[in-house]
């Protein structure tokens, strides 16, 4: 673990330079015993961390932190920066209109039709559902597109659509075919998705085509922007097409951007891997501003991880409560944690945001959130085994936002014992979507 201590330019590292300060300190008959007290304390917690008063967690040296939360997942191999141009050769009209861009999409290389699925209201059965769940190849659903754009409502649509660095080389889906994990395969499916249910705002994480989407998603009206993690694992394989990271996109005859945002998560003060995105939105016929963040947390199960993901999420909402104002606020991503998670009751127990699970709070039962959340939003099956479960989440603000409906997942016969990705869904995560109203108190 030498390495950790060595500074990135190979100049003398931290270690160096603190042993350096401490025996000056010794033989200086001018530095004081408060100076002399403070490197003490500062040489311990480099060697062995420290524990925060004010939490009592434990927090490791500064320098393995760094090493362990800021590195790619492939640093041991070398870098390999290539541009986002692998989508150079798309040419799709401008004007294309979206039933057009649907019937194109179900023309694409395939094996079966895309697996569809329908609304339910809030704080009704299951049964109170809305849209088809089924569609023949090459007929477009107009169920899911009832929905009309109003200026007192929002759709949201939040998606880890997948890396496509990372879920063809990486991932090791073993159930999935090869040829349902190319890129050919899989674009425009990824864009059937979303442009199926006509969200207001598009939050996506895995995003390392984002050309592809802008110009795809502008022929919908839509625009977005991107924010790459800073040491993106996409690019240490081969054949990448550049880093992933988040992007938001919005429809633009309905909101004026008022400013973006964006922020390097940290935790315990050291900058991780991961990212938040932020918009500040303005509906253009009200006047009414809100604000949407998208966000990706950092992966893989263990106690410590789980601690990491929950000073990110602390940090989270640090970043959005800094920028949000009195507007309402919604909050999506993936945030590789389950309910049971502290991130989870982090994130809804903050009292100046007032968050609540879009999910959750669509069901109507007494149970507590954690409970009320979908029994999964992935569903693959990797070489250690199948893995299902609720990491995907779209958080609003109470009092301000009104939960009217949300995408039902589909079910596992639906899913297909294979799971996902597959020739009938892209991603190895199920796309969110929500109907919020809103509030009387959203006024500014």
């Amino acid at each position: 673990m030498s390495e950790i201590w060595q500074s990135q330019d190979g100049t003398i590292n931290i270690r160096e330079s603190l042993a350096l300060a401490e025996t000056l300190s010794k033989i200086s008959l001018m530095t004081s015993p408060a100076v002399k007290k403070r490197l003490m304390a500062r040489s311990l917690e480099l060697k062995f961390g420290h524990l925060d008063e004010d939490s009592g967690t434990f927090i490791p040296p500064k320098q393995f932190l760094q090493y362990l939360v800021r590195m790619g997942s492939f640093s041991s191999a070398p870098k390999i920066q290539n541009d986002d141009n692998q989508d150079n050769d798309i040419q799709i009209p401008i004007n294309f209109g979206r039933f057009e861009l649907l019937q194109y999409c179900q023309t694409q290389p395939q094996v079966q039709p895309m697996v569809k699925r329908a609304f339910k209201k809030a704080g009704q059965t299951n049964d109170d559902t809305y849209g088809f769940k089924c569609r023949k190849l090459n007929a477009v659903t107009k169920g899911c597109s009832d929905y009309v754009s109003s200026p007192y409502s929002l759709r949201v649509f939040q998606w880890n659509i997948l890396s496509q660095a990372l879920g063809q080389m990486n991932d090791h889906f073993v159930k999935c075919p090869d040829e349902a994990l190319e890129w050919n395969s899989r674009k425009f499916r990824i864009i059937e998705e979303i442009v199926e249910y006509c969200p207001d705002i598009i939050c996506l994480q895995e995003v390392d085509h984002f050309n592809f989407l802008k110009y795809i998603l502008g022929t919908q009206g839509y625009t977005g922007v991107f924010y790459p993690k800073p040491d993106s694992p996409c690019v240490y394989i081969s054949g990448n097409n550049g880093p992933d990271g988040c992007a938001i996109f919005y429809r633009t005859n309905k909101f004026d951007v008022i400013n973006i945002e964006s922020r390097i998560l940290e935790i315990w003060r050291v900058q991780s891997n991961q990212v938040a995105l932020l918009a500040n939105l303005r509906i253009k016929e009200t006047g009414q501003e809100v604000c949407v963040t998208t966000t990706h947390l950092k992966a893989r199960q263990g106690a410590f991880l789980s601690t990491l993901r929950n000073e990110q999420g602390k940090d989270l909402l640090q970043f959005v409560s800094q920028h949000c104002g009195p507007r309402p606020v919604v909050i999506c991503g993936d945030f590789n944690a389950e309910p049971i998670e502290p991130i989870y009751s982090t994130i809804l127990s903050d009292e100046y945001l007032n968050l609540g699970s879009a999910y959750a709070d669509c069901d109507s039962s007494s149970a507590n959130s954690a409970a009320r959340e979908p029994p999964y939003t992935t569903w693959k099956i990797r070489d250690e085994g199948e893995v299902c479960h609720t990491i995907d989440y779209i958080f609003y603000k109470k009092g301000c936002l009104e939960v009217e409906a949300v995408l039902e997942l589909p079910t596992g016969e639906e899913i297909g014992e294979d799971r996902v990705p597959s020739f009938s869904y892209p991603s190895d995560h199920f796309s969110l979507v929500c109907d919020f109203k809103i509030g009387q108190k959203a006024t500014l």
